[in-house]
């Protein structure tokens, strides 16, 4: 097996564009399962590195090749930018079995002709890729080319966030992302999982902010856990919890989750509910709802119910049927960086725009949904503040609704000024979780 032939066929496929990178990667760790954890360890750092660091790895190319990357065959391009990633961020692999590796890949995929080019390049850098210079720290074209971050959106960053907050935003964008889950207390407690997973072979730890959360170690994949198959926990970062947990969710409530896939927020609204109430999870799609339904039917959920609805399109059914509703809507997701690599180089201004006019459009809708003197949570996994800031004041100044606060409600740690207003803005880096923006509303009576 042609591990590093593996690495540049998913990387082509990547840059095509036509589907998520991390979409594509998982579906190449599905489907080479069967590889020992080291061949699977390689694979997964390779590709996530590469992708998660191009901007740096186009730099160093470019300060070494006479060709530009933005010039260069596709193949030849891909086959430098992780070799490159090898060669800085991998000092277990030699640097000539780096070069050896990508000449031989250059042949193979016929660019025999570029095989001296490969190599001379890539020699060159592995020669001083500890000597480097780049832009000056702490600028913005600094922080750019270190975390690999377009520098309109690291300026966005800086101007929202300031200089100390987006530093550390974007360095933890780079580093491997915990594998956070939620424990499903409604059918075994936190002390009786950590021991079933020891017994499972599997280490865990506490996670941050709320007792019900855990962090799992070493683990190479999910779905090899007994405990995941029975429906013991669910994969959740605790910034998605909290959303649920602000919710405020009380017994025998009906809870609405309007764009719910693939469905944590709902399966920790039924969790609370434990057996009581009811949950209407909504979507758009059957493979959305198909993950919603696959969350449900393995932590053995009945009380749901998971609807085919668009949160743009009003069902006068739903009027003030909802005890509490969570909106955690579509958005540019620039807060989970760290596990979503590749939405950095795809999101533009106009699109962020487009994405706020979105969740208002649908914040106006879903709305009418909730019972006078019911809560609507609105929430994204986003770091901006026209997604954020800006629509939770549209919603407090044009719709029947008043900000509710929730200070109380936070461990020490999260405690703000803002939580007082009914909104919390949490940073990757700076918090201890991926970046979500929460609001909570009480309906008008």
């Amino acid at each position: 097996m042609n591990l590093r032939l593996m690495i540049l066929e998913t990387l082509l496929e990547i840059e095509k564009g036509d589907v998520p990178a991390g979409i594509v990667i998982r579906q190449v760790m599905d489907k080479y399962d069967y590889l020992d954890r080291q061949e699977r360890s390689f694979l997964k750092r390779v590709l996530e590195g590469t992708i998660e660091r191009l901007i740096e790895l186009d730099y160093i190319i470019d300060r070494y090749s006479r060709v530009k990357t933005e010039k260069l065959k596709p193949v030849i391009r891909a086959i430098l930018r992780m070799s490159v990633y090898q060669l800085k961020y991998m000092d277990s692999v030699p640097d000539s079995a780096v070069c050896n590796e990508a000449v031989k890949l250059a042949g193979k995929k016929g660019f025999s002709s570029l095989k001296g080019f490969v190599n001379g390049v890539l020699r060159n850098i592995a020669r001083e890729i500890n000597d480097i210079v780049y832009p000056p720290e702490g600028t913005d074209e600094g922080m750019s080319v270190r975390y690999s971050c377009p520098l309109w959106l690291v300026r966005q960053f800086v101007s929202e966030q300031g200089r100390e907050r987006t530093e550390k935003l974007l360095e933890s964008s780079l580093k491997a992302a915990d594998i956070c889950i939620r424990v499903n207390t409604s059918r075994i407690s936190v002390d009786g999982l950590k021991e079933r997973l020891l017994a499972e072979g599997v280490r865990c730890g506490a996670s941050s902010y709320l007792p019900y959360a855990l962090k799992l170690e070493g683990v190479d994949s999910i779905n090899r856990i007994p405990s995941f198959g029975e429906g013991l926990f669910g994969v959740q970062d605790v910034g998605s919890m909290l959303v649920t947990f602000l919710a405020g969710i009380k017994k025998d409530d009906t809870v609405f989750d309007v764009c719910a896939a693939p469905g944590g927020k709902s399966m920790h609204a039924l969790d609370i509910l434990s057996g009581t109430g009811h949950v209407y999870s909504f979507d758009i799609s059957d493979n959305k709802l198909d993950l919603i339904r696959e969350n449900a039917d393995r932590a053995g959920y009945d009380n749901i119910d998971i609807i085919n609805a668009d949160a743009l399109v009003h069902n006068d059914e739903y009027d003030e049927k909802a005890d509490v509703l969570i909106a955690d809507l579509p958005c540019s997701g620039l807060g989970v960086l760290r596990r979503k690599g590749d939405i950095k180089y795809n999101m533009t201004p106009d699109k962020e725009a487009s994405l706020a006019s979105l969740q208002w459009d649908m914040l106006k809708n879903v709305s009418r949904y909730v019972k006078p003197g019911g809560i609507m949570v609105f929430s994204t996994c986003t770091v901006h503040r026209a997604e954020n800031e800006d629509n939770y004041r549209r919603i407090k100044d044009e719709l029947p609704f008043e900000p509710l606060p929730f200070n109380d409600l936070l461990p020490d740690e999260l405690k703000c000024d803002t939580a007082k207003e009914g909104y919390i803005q949490l940073v990757p880096g700076v918090d201890e979780c991926d970046g979500f923006f929460i609001s909570r509303f009480i309906k008008n009576a």
